[in-house]
């Protein structure tokens, strides 16, 4: 079957496709360059080819387009994008700023989510479908192209389990370390996962060195099955093993996401158990404050626990950091998004 992503075609098949639709040679090329070295979103953005090649493109190999709809603006600079893809559907994504002056933009994989975690809003609104390879990094050539800034580091965290849409994932991710348009180095780039097994599996054997983290928030499978209840078939168990397989095949560092709630994964029992399960792990822990979301009643734990497990992984010479999650006035931060608009 032939391939219709017009992202995947190399310019000697370019020049195969335009001609045959009576295009000069030369504008495979154009076509070429536009694809490869600018954050496009549209046929349209090619102001140098004429509306003949662009009709005939958009026709026989069309863009999933996405329109910005909605930009919510932060106190500390994070926004908040709102896109429309061209089936109705509606996704978020987040630019970040950092202190460095870099950027990081949160991306999705897709609308809606199935795995149900208690404390995120995406999944209480449910699963929809998957989002495309361009769909994914188009998020990016939108958001740019809106700001005006580059991006310097992509985490595949926003709205959706991005191992349940492995391929397309994997392949928008490969489109934003490869192209020009982007040149995101792999390091920069990390897929977040419930703990997928499969998933981690397939991405320890990708040749680019792409960053993995995991949403764990319990070591304990009793309350991980609360918290996340259908990651019931992935038991941490296996997961730990995954896990191992996959930073011996790799030799990079496993990232785990932990989000302390009030009197549910806090106590000296989830302590212990987190500090076991990191046990001998090339690995960091994120220790991440509870952002309140409204279809759950959880609490956040107090700065002071945070603060103990932070010193007690430190003890036990696990890697960790207390992340301050950015963007939680305009509903950006982890867990919140669930496609609201600002009016």
């Amino acid at each position: 079957m032939e391939d219709k992503n017009i992202f995947n075609q190399n310019l000697n098949e370019l020049t195969d496709i335009l001609v045959s639709a009576g295009e000069k040679k030369f504008r495979a090329k154009q076509v070429y360059e536009w694809i490869h070295n600018h954050p496009i979103t549209s046929y349209d953005d090619m102001n140098n080819v004429p509306k003949s090649a662009r009709e005939f493109l958009a026709i026989n190999y069309p863009i999933d387009e996405l329109r910005v709809t909605d930009i919510q603006f932060s106190s500390d600079g994070t926004r908040k994008y709102l896109f429309k893809l061209n089936d109705g559907n509606v996704v978020e994504s987040v630019l970040i700023p950092n202190s460095d002056g870099r950027i990081t933009a949160c991306i999705s994989s897709q609308v809606g989510c199935s795995m149900g975690c208690a404390f995120c809003a995406t999944g209480f609104h449910g699963f929809k479908r998957n989002l495309s390879s361009q769909e994914i990094f188009l998020q990016i050539s939108a958001m740019e192209k809106e700001n005006g800034e580059r991006v310097g580091n992509v985490v595949v965290m926003g709205q959706g389990e991005p191992f349940l849409n492995y391929e397309n994932t994997i392949e928008a991710i490969k489109v934003l370390n490869r192209f020009e348009a982007f040149k995101i180095a792999a390091r920069k780039i990390t897929v977040s996962t419930c703990g997928v097994i499969q998933g981690i599996k397939k991405i320890s054997e990708e040749s680019e060195q792409f960053g993995l983290a995991i949403s764990l928030h319990s070591a304990v499978q009793s309350s991980r099955n609360v918290i996340m209840p259908n990651t019931k078939n992935m038991p941490l168990n296996e997961l730990s093993e995954a896990i191992n397989n996959y930073v011996k095949n790799t030799n990079r560092r496993v990232t785990f996401e932990y989000i302390l709630l009030k009197g549910i994964n806090e106590d000296d029992e989830h302590l212990k158990a987190l500090i076991d399960f990191c046990d001998n792990k090339l690995c960091h822990v994120n220790l991440l404050q509870f952002n309140k979301v409204d279809c759950c009643d959880f609490q956040p734990s107090s700065s002071h626990r945070l603060k103990e497990f932070e010193r007690c992984l430190h003890d036990h010479g696990i890697a960790c950091s207390i992340r301050h999650s950015k963007g939680a006035d305009i509903d950006s931060a982890c867990g919140q998004l669930s496609n609201r608009t600002s009016a």
